[in-house]
């Protein structure tokens, strides 16, 4: 508890109520400490009951820090040609993503698991009713790769499992257009029954609505045993009975690399 109480001390500051003490840093950069809207607040995360280890975190991002976000996406000038829709950066991160990364640890090291039921169960089940175990939390870094994704209206990805080279714990952010991300069981290589020996479950998508400014994390059996994909072409983004507009959308993809141990 020391250990992680001294990294959150040293990645945020000591708390202080005190007047005076620490200046607002000025400049174009993502503003670490309005990243999380409601950090101080126990952010709200919702477990996808369906899927274990599969949770969302819908306000992760305000309307102003989204925007900050964007801004500093765009002064790296990896899109200035319509040709160019995805950047990816490996080991040393932008300072504006390893701040968005302590900011996805800071939403997880304080969410809110008051509706897990009896506070018995929930301090010795801890562990699994928090977005990332602590093995993964406290992992330096966080993350140490990205993927900034640029989509069109209709464009999206396939149904995928994020390559073995990374590890567990991986994290979406979600910018500008609202979609439907959906999620298929993973099914045997030597047969049709899915992992869990269900049969009905390979055929069934689970849907996963992503508001702008919302965080998703998948680790676990979500990571490695369901294949998520974004099909955005007509008729494919529909959430309560309704077509979702489609504009612009940017997402920002964390995982860590395997790296071999010594």
């Amino acid at each position: 508890m020391e250990d992680q109480k001294q990294i959150l001390e040293e990645v945020f500051g000591e708390s202080s109520d005190k007047e005076g003490e620490g200046e607002q840093q000025s400049g174009d950069s993502f503003d670490e400490e309005q990243s999380v809207n409601q950090s101080e607040k126990n952010p709200i995360w919702e477990r996808i009951e369906e899927i274990s280890g599969l949770w969302l975190y819908r306000d992760f991002l305000s309307l102003e820090r989204q925007s900050s976000l964007l801004s500093a996406i765009e002064k790296e000038g990896w899109f200035t040609e319509a040709s160019h829709n995805q950047a990816m950066r490996f080991g040393d991160l932008p300072a504006w993503a390893i701040e968005l990364s302590e900011s996805i640890r800071k939403a997880v090291w304080f969410c809110d698991i008051s509706e897990c039921g009896d506070s018995s169960t929930c301090d010795q089940d801890k562990e699994e009713v928090c977005p990332l175990p602590s093995d993964l939390l406290w992992r330096e870094p966080l993350f140490d790769q990205l993927i900034v994704n640029v989509y069109q209206p209709g464009e999206g990805i396939c149904g995928h499992v994020d390559l073995m080279r990374f590890e567990d714990g991986i994290a979406i952010v979600s910018l500008e257009s609202a979609c439907v991300m959906h999620f298929t069981r993973v099914k045997n290589e030597t047969s049709n029954i899915g992992y869990d020996g269900k049969e009905d479950t390979l055929m069934v998508k689970i849907p996963v609505y992503l508001t702008p400014g919302s965080l998703v994390i998948m680790q676990g059996e979500a990571r490695y045993l369901w294949k998520h994909e974004i099909n955005r072409k007509p008729g494919f983004q529909i959430w309560e009975g309704q077509e979702i507009c489609q504009k612009k959308r940017t997402s920002i993809t964390l995982r860590k690399l395997c790296h071999a141990k010594k």
